[in-house]
């Protein structure tokens, strides 16, 4: 009988070693990949001919096994930008590289993660993480990996569940394990945890950073959440429209300091929550309404 174990290589890399006493161990290298963006816009057609801009100039170069966290309000093309990575969108303007290689049509380099798990419901979970590997895996292989990312999310008693006998954030579990079954050089998170309630939110984060400890990977996540950027991210990047222009660009760009995981608590992530709140159009209550600050705990009766 054959068995597996999850272990990290020499670069973090995730390997599925075979306990077999026959054959050779199989191991995957999944090398973290870096991304360029040289000039990025992006216009869609409008009406009478006149186009609508929604990305100019985005040029950013990110590093390979690097967290890099997009921000923006509603409509600023966050998902535009992600899209354009995993070959899904065309750019009109630009040039985007993946290990210095042009990007190509729905790149075999990355994977996407969507808000909504998106599993086949007569698939059981095991099933639906085996749809993300590449296309002629052996079998053995394959179900090797399979297990060992089912064991890695935390899933290893469901894996024969279907998806209406689990959770909504075991599904997103499925969901983030069926992303890596491809080893991608490029994760793409389309606000993965958004349709989660807050604590479900909290783990969620909290497993995507030993996943990406246990499997290192260049991961780029479009979020609205700026708690979840500043928990997750090396780097920040807020997308704005500067007046009188169209399409948004990079308004702020900031490096996130300290070692994951972070304190939610800290004082200095607080004052960058506040600055990328601005950025957002947030203000920030009591002062930026014009009233006095007040540092005083009230007393009681109100």
């Amino acid at each position: 009988m054959t068995s597996s174990r999850l272990t990290a290589g020499p670069q973090g890399a995730l390997r599925a070693v075979s306990n077999s006493a026959k054959g050779p161990e199989f191991e995957t290298t999944d090398a973290a990949l870096t991304v360029s963006f040289a000039g990025i816009g992006r216009t869609f057609p409008g009406e009478r001919g006149q186009g609508r801009s929604v990305l100019r100039d985005i040029s950013l170069d990110v590093k390979a096994g690097e967290v890099l966290a997009i921000l923006g309000t509603s409509g600023c093309g966050k998902s535009t930008l992600l899209r354009i990575a995993g070959g899904l969108d065309s750019a009109t303007t630009g040039d985007i590289l993946i290990d210095g290689r042009p990007v190509t049509p729905f790149d075999a380099r990355t994977a996407v993660g969507f808000q909504e798990p998106r599993l086949l419901p007569w698939r059981s979970v095991a099933d639906n993480v085996a749809l993300g590997l590449v296309r002629g895996t052996p079998k053995t292989e394959g179900a090797a990996r399979v297990a060992n990312l089912i064991d890695l999310v935390g899933l290893g008693a469901f894996a024969g569940h279907r998806p209406r006998q689990i959770s909504g954030g075991m599904a997103q579990r499925a969901s983030l394990a069926r992303a890596l079954a491809r080893n991608p050089g490029v994760l793409l998170l389309d606000e993965p945890f958004g349709a989660l309630d807050a604590l479900t939110r909290l783990k969620m984060q909290d497993l995507l950073l030993d996943v990406h400890a246990a499997a290192p990977t260049t991961v780029l996540l479009v979020t609205h959440d700026v708690d979840e950027a500043l928990q997750l991210a090396d780097r920040i990047i807020l997308l704005g429209r500067k007046d009188g222009e169209e399409g948004s660009s990079i308004a702020q760009e900031i490096v996130v300091p300290g070692h994951r995981p972070r304190d939610r608590g800290s004082a200095e992530l607080a004052e960058l929550r506040g600055r990328l709140l601005a950025g957002l159009g947030i203000d920030r209550h009591g002062e930026a309404r014009g009233v006095e600050k007040t540092t005083a705990m009230p007393t009681f009766p109100y």
